[in-house]
Parts: structure tokens; C-alpha cells; sequence
């Protein structure tokens, strides 16, 4: 763990690390002060005083987490390396089930489940997979370091972070280890990493970052790529991330509507040279069929067309129909489709014409560079999910079955992109070894289609049928499931209690107040808690709610 001016982040963060289930003989502790001049160094040494397996070593200030990442990999004596923020925290059985799905498949990298709140739903964590690589699993929309590494990997190939002030140094460092790992595990079914977001704002940097100043390191992670994989296809998938996410993001919304005058023309002038200089043409080539059209206008030095296809986009939004949905020997089916409707209420669209297929031309109508877009695929990319979102703790979880692409045709040439199909919620393992917990869970829908992508809650479409279903009892002990149509937009959610205990309190104590801050330490209070009679867990709460206040 990199160091600097953590302050009280340090007790915060270091239960987490110094009770792991793994035991303390079997891995150790190493923080580097990063030449902190507030008390850290002294919380530190507090730290390895009370704790043998922590270990502590300070430097001069480097003033970038690079530098004291490297120092910690160098003085480090285990197997295997895991990186941890200084705001962040570790799971209890962590360590525990990353080491052992490593050491079960040699692997060089391994991938715990994140979550928090600087973290949202990432399907790359949607199973746990024994072995992968880069070249069959969406490894590069995961690049944060919190990750395992196999320390003799890292030496082997002299992978090491850039130290100073480099941006995008997690990036560079990912993309060096993912293109030379040869086996990669994930872990899906625990949530290993708590990546949380400051009360302060300290996560964030408060120098301003210039486009040329970014865009200069982003073209280190791409060369990063090139320079260890053949050219290809699957350098042009892996390259595919960075200019989908990265290059075109100044010039999509809400970028691009946002920024005015010379800031919007110094990020257009930027990414359009990089677009034809650090890519080769099979990058742009392979995106869905928005996100190819941007490149297109980019290339064109048309942005005045990018503007305004950013502001018709940016209206899109999805249209959801529950077509059913049943209990089925305890678990929950439910058949959906996703499409994707325009500003004006009627569905994007691709039209059939001289045997080519063409983007909606009423989306694209007066957009000078758009006429006639031609979609090879209308099915690239497409594709959909349904999540369910545990609030109480916060975890995403992803049930069996995807909603895959289809056509539905309107008539006159003209066909709806879809993604359809069966999902299954299964409350004894959608959460992985064990029983969904008691609490409340809202179900989403996830779905990307011709380039644009949504998440809408999953609720019938306005003016659809609500289909009503009883509670069911599950497992044992059972475990009581209701599914209701409640909240914003009327969205499925999903009650998890057993009979006649905690989830009364529970959803009275999370609507008690609008304060995030108390909801979540009242969560995490709810977690920890034994199950106890909802007299008792009333009465500790409200001492607790006093003493955040206070």
C-alpha cells in the first residue's frame, strides 16, 4: 500500500488488511510512506508495533503512487503481490480465495471482484473463470492495479509502474502485464476489493490535466500494446478499448456538449491527430456502428457534426418489455427485451435499401458526413443483461442467461435492434457459495445496441402490464423472496428476509434519512450484526444514528 497524508484513512483501511483470513503467518503487510508530512508515519509505526506481520518503510516524497508501489514489490518477500489504495479496504476471505484460485491454476494475474462506490456493475466479473487470457475475456475493461500478481511474473518481465507524475500510470502498467500474462483467474462470486470514494475528494487529482498532457500518456498505453502483440485482430480488439473509451470520449456526450470555444477545439485537434497516427485502421473499423460514425466525422474534421450527433444521442434511451415472468422450482424467470428509442419517442432504427443496411436516416437527417451510414453488423457489439444490485451491501450480481441481438421488423425496410431473452435469478447461488442475504435488491437491465449503451431500471414500459407474483420460500433455513414493482419507474425489486426478522428493520431504517453517509454506516452496521430480534437491531441503531450525528 502506497502512502501519503492518509491520516486517518490508516485505521480506516487496516483491519481490513491485518485480520484476513488467510492468517498472519501466512502473508505480510508492507506500507511505503511516500514522505507523508502529516501523522502517518506515526499511525504507521503504531500499526507494526501492534501487528508482527506489518511491515513499514518510508521514503522521500515521489509525489505519484509509481514509485512506492515499485519499492513495495521490491521489498516484498511473498509469492504473490496485491495492490491496495490507502482509502480502500480488503474483504475478510480476500487473500484467501485470490491465493487459492491462483495457486490452483499458476496464474499470473488474478482478478478479485470490486465493489464500492467509485465502483459500479463490470461484467468482467460476471463468473469466476479458472484461466483466461486477453485474447478470450474482456480483460482491458478492468485497469485498475487492485489486482493479484504473481510476483516472479512481474520480475520475469521487468514490469514495473512509471514513477513521477505520469498519468495513466495504472493503464500502462495493466496493459504490460495483460498482454504477456499467459494464465489470468477471476474471481466472481466474493467481493474482494472495497474501492471507495473520499468524503474529501481525495481520490482525485487537483492539478489540471491539459488534453495534449493526457492524451500524450494515453499514447504510451497504446504503444504499450502494440509492442506486445503481433498486428492483427487482436491488437485491434485490445487497441479497441482505448479508442472507444479514451479517444472519443471528448467527442461524444456529454464531452463534447459541455466543453465550448477554444478548450473543445484544443480536445478535438488532440484526439483527431492521435486517431490517424497511433491507431492502425482495423481499430476504428471493428466498432458498432454510432461509435464507428464518430471516428468517421472525427477523421473528416467534422466536428460540428459531431456535436450535433452528440446531442441526438445523448436523447436515446431504452425501452424495456417484461414479456414474462414466473417462478420456476424457486427460481424467478423473466423474458425481457431492450431496444433503443429516439428523442422523439420512435425506435432507432436501421433501414434495409439497395441491399445495404443504413443507420436510422431520421436520426442522421441534416448531420453534413452521416448520409447513408452503412451497417455491415447490425448485431456488432449488441448485446444485453439483466443485474441485480444488492443496496444494502452494494454488490452487483449478474444471473444466468444474456439478452442476445435480434431484428424485429417494422416494415417498409425498416427493422428494430433488440436484445432479447430468458434470465433466471436463482436465490440460493446468484451470490455465489451461499443464499441471496436478507435485504432488498433492485433488478437493472444492461444493453448495447448500434453503439449506444443504457442501463435502464427493469420495469414494464409505460402503459405495460405489471405481472404479480407471491413470495416464495427458499432453502434452509428459508429464505423469503418477494419480487414487487416499486420505487422510480415502478422497478423490480426483490425482498429477501426470513420469517419474521431482519428485513422489516432494515428497509425502515434505510428510508429513515437521506443522508448516504448514515445509510451507508448503517448497512454496514446491518452486515456485521448477528441475526438478532428486530427489537434489539432498532435499539443499536438508534445509538449508532446518535453517535453520527453527534
Amino acid at each position: 500500500m502506497p502512502v501519503y497524508n492518509a491520516g486517518s484513512y490508516i485505521e480506516r483501511c487496516a483491519p481490513s488488511l491485518v485480520h484476513q483470513s488467510l492468517g498472519a503467518d501466512a502473508y505480510e503487510v508492507v506500507y511505503v510512506d511516500d514522505g507523508s508530512t502529516d501523522d502517518s508515519a506515526e499511525r504507521l509505526g503504531r500499526l507494526a508495533q501492534a501487528h508482527q506481520h506489518v511491515r513499514v518503510y518510508r521514503q522521500e516524497n515521489s509525489g505519484w503512487p509509481g514509485k512506492p508501489r515499485n519499492v513495495g514489490i521490491d521489498r516484498a518477500k511473498g509469492e504473490y503481490v496485491q495492490f491496495v489504495d490507502q482509502d480502500d479496504e480488503l474483504s475478510y476471505e480476500a487473500l484467501e480465495r485470490l491465493y487459492a484460485l491462483a495457486a490452483r491454476n499458476g496464474s499470473d494475474i488474478v482478478l478479485g471482484k470490486v465493489h464500492g462506490t467509485m465502483q459500479g456493475p463490470s461484467n468482467v466479473f460476471r463468473r469466476t473463470v479458472e484461466r483466461c487470457t486477453a485474447a478470450d475475456a474482456p480483460l482491458f475493461e478492468s485497469l485498475t492495479p487492485h489486482k493479484m500478481f504473481r510476483r516472479d511474473f512481474l520480475r520475469e518481465h521487468g514490469i514495473r509502474f512509471p514513477e513521477g507524475r505520469v498519468r495513466l500510470e495504472d493503464q500502462l502498467f495493466m496493459a504490460r502485464t495483460y498482454v504477456r500474462a499467459r494464465t489470468v483467474s477471476i474471481l466472481g462470486d466474493y467481493p474482494c476489493y472495497r474501492w471507495n470514494r473520499r468524503e474529501d475528494g481525495g481520490n482525485n487529482s487537483s492539478r489540471r490535466i491539459t488534453a495534449d498532457d493526457y492524451y500524450g500518456h494515453l499514447g504510451r498505453v497504446v504503444e504499450a500494446i502494440k509492442e506486445g502483440t503481433p498486428p492483427g485482430d487482436l491488437q485491434d480488439r485490445l487497441l479497441r478499448r482505448s479508442y472507444r473509451v479514451e479517444l472519443l470520449r471528448p467527442v461524444s456526450e456529454p464531452r463534447v456538449l459541455r466543453r465550448t470555444g477554444k478548450d473543445l477545439e484544443e480536445y478535438f485537434t488532440t484526439v483527431r491527430r492521435m486517431a490517424m497516427t497511433s491507431y492502425p485502421p482495423g481499430v476504428s473499423e471493428g466498432l458498432p456502428a454510432i461509435s464507428r460514425l464518430r471516428a468517421e466525422l472525427l477523421v473528416r474534421d467534422r466536428l460540428d457534426s459531431l456535436v450535433e450527433l452528440a446531442r441526438r444521442t445523448e436523447r436515446i434511451r431504452a425501452h424495456v418489455d417484461v414479456d414474462d415472468m414466473r417462478w420456476r422450482n424457486g427460481r424467478l424467470v423473466i423474458r425481457t427485451r431492450v431496444g433503443m428509442v429516439r428523442g422523439d419517442g420512435q425506435p432507432l432504427t436501421v433501414v434495409e435499401r439497395d441491399g445495404r443496411m443504413l443507420l436510422d436516416p431520421e436520426l442522421l437527417d441534416g448531420i453534413g458526413g452521416a448520409e447513408d451510414w452503412e451497417v455491415p453488423d447490425p448485431f456488432s457489439y449488441a448485446h444485453g443483461e439483466l443485474i441485480v444490485h444488492d443496496t444494502t451491501r452494494d454488490h452487483w450480481w449478474y444471473p444466468e442467461g444474456e439478452l442476445t441481438p435480434t431484428l424485429e421488423p417494422l416494415g417498409g425496410g425498416r427493422h428494430r435492434v433488440v436484445v432479447a431473452g430468458e434470465t433466471v435469478i436463482d436465490p440460493l447461488t446468484l451470490t455465489g457459495d451461499g443464499p441471496m442475504d436478507p435485504g432488498a435488491y433492485q433488478v437493472w437491465a444492461s444493453a448495447q445496441v448500434l453503439g449506444v449503451g443504457r442501463r435502464p431500471r427493469l420495469a414494464p414500459a409505460r402503459g405495460g402490464t405489471r405481472i404479480s407474483l407471491g413470495t416464495v420460500a427458499v432453502g434452509t433455513p428459508p429464505r423469503l423472496v418477494s419480487p414487487t414493482w416499486a420505487g422510480p419507474g415502478g422497478q423490480l425489486r426483490l425482498t429477501v428476509g426470513t420469517p419474521g426478522r431482519i428485513a422489516p428493520t432494515r428497509r425502515l431504517l434505510l428510508r429513515t434519512t437521506a443522508d448516504h453517509r448514515l445509510r451507508h454506516g448503517a448497512r454496514e452496521l446491518l452486515r456485521r450484526l448477528p441475526q438478532d430480534t428486530s427489537r434489539n437491531i432498532r435499539t443499536t441503531v438508534r445509538r449508532v444514528e446518535s453517535w453520527m450525528l453527534r
